[in-house]
């Protein structure tokens, strides 16, 4: 008869490892279980990259990977997808018929909250090349206090395992742009260090030049080891929420009296212009590098909705997930997330302040709830949101069978 108490796979007895799994002629223990599935996790995520360069980079499949993360900013999602899918194409042939196929850098525009972000990360679960995200907001003028502008080469230069040639086929995502705004016609005096100062730095890097790179580390110096990176085929997405863009428009429009004559004429939505962002504080040289203009909307009440059930990574699923590792099942109702997304859109935050209302929510009972005994269920409600009604908990019967043994049976797995 065999061992019951030691894993067949690893050899370890029942006391060194949390259970063990039996059949009737086969026993494992949860540590080579737990083995298996990461070995199974990473072949899933390598035949799925294997898949996506086989065919599914075709623009179309590249919107319905981000369409599983991100809640609508169609436009936006279209105009990265066609980047994503010529990219490969540029890498695959960066020349046909002496004709050099050159990049075009994206800029992406919208309300904080929007979705900027979480498309550019979004961007990286699906990709097969280098891909790193930069915070311009810590950059500075080379000289000063802070990361000069190679650092954004070097976070590239790391997410390819330090693999030079891998490295200038990446793309980049630099967060953050419009903080680097020209702010010379403000009240502070001096160098705009942190801001025209890294617009002129970026532009050799963004266009394509060969600049020396430092492998470790975000400064270069004397010791310091540095590489020869050309830029020509990196990809720059950049990304902020440029806000007061068109504040003074809104307001003439505001501004106006008097009759309109007949009816009035649905305003049409007008993209926005690269002489709008030049008169926010970008210099014309910069924005003549980024020839691709992307904006995001501002999220309805019903893109909230949506955004908390149904992305893949949505913040009520997360929750779930929490209660669940408590033994407890977790439910939101409808009119719940219908009253969370209406307290977002109050707070003007976009989808990052849903996670600070649910937290708010959510903490007395992450405090009670583990404490108690046979809870089987916990259901949200508008009027708990509210502080109108105290939340709905459903309790089990407590159990009268006890088990001696670590080991669980095949049979108890089964069914």
């Amino acid at each position: 008869m065999a061992n019951t108490n030691r894993c067949d796979f690893c050899g370890k007895e029942i006391k060194e490892v949390k259970k063990i799994f039996s059949s009737e002629h086969a026993h494992i223990c949860d540590e080579c279980v737990t083995m298996c599935s990461n070995v199974l996790e990473k072949e899933i995520i390598h035949e799925a990259k294997k898949d996506f360069q086989k065919g599914l980079n075709v623009p179309v499949k590249i919107k319905e990977h981000l369409d599983e993360y991100v809640i609508g900013q169609n436009d936006a999602k279209k105009v990265l997808a066609v980047a994503l899918y010529n990219h490969y194409k540029r890498i695959d042939k960066p020349t046909v018929k002496n004709v050099e196929l050159e990049k075009s850098n994206i800029m992406l525009v919208g309300p904080t909250g929007s979705g900027k972000t979480l498309l550019a990360k979004s961007l990286a679960r699906i990709m097969d090349v280098p891909f790193a995200v930069a915070d311009a907001t810590a950059l500075t003028e080379a000289g000063y206090v802070g990361e000069d502008v190679e650092s954004i080469l070097s976070r590239l230069l790391a997410a390819a395992d330090f693999d030079l040639e891998k490295a200038k086929r990446g793309i980049v995502y630099i967060d953050e742009i419009d903080k680097i705004a020209n702010k010379s016609e403000s009240s502070t005096s001096g160098r705009d260090v942190s801001g025209e100062g890294v617009q002129q730095g970026l532009l050799k890097i963004l266009e394509g030049a060969e600049v020396y790179v430092p492998v470790k580390g975000s400064r270069k110096n004397s010791t310091a080891e540095t590489v020869l990176f050309d830029t020509t085929h990196v990809l720059f997405i950049c990304g902020g929420a440029f806000v007061g863009l068109r504040k003074d428009k809104n307001k003439e429009k505001a501004a106006v009296m008097g009759f309109v004559n007949g009816k009035e004429k649905e305003e049409v939505k007008k993209e926005i212009e690269p002489k709008e962002l030049i008169n926010f504080g970008l210099i014309p040289e910069f924005m003549g590098r980024i020839p691709v203009i992307a904006e995001l909307d501002k999220l309805t009440r019903e893109d909230m909705i949506r955004i908390l059930k149904e992305p893949k990574n949505a913040i009520t699923k997360q929750y779930e997930i929490l209660f669940e590792l408590d033994g407890v099942d977790l439910e939101f109702t409808d009119d719940a997330l219908e009253e969370i997304a209406e307290i977002a859109i109050e707070k003007d935050v976009g989808a990052r302040g849903l996670r600070g209302i649910i937290e708010k929510v959510m903490l007395p009972l992450q405090y009670t709830i583990p404490s108690e005994e046979n809870l089987a269920s916990c259901v949200i409600t508008k009027s708990y949101i509210k502080k109108e009604e105290e939340v709905e908990l459903v309790y089990q019967k407590p159990s009268t069978k006890k088990k001696d043994t670590k080991e669980i049976l095949y049979d108890d797995i089964k069914n």
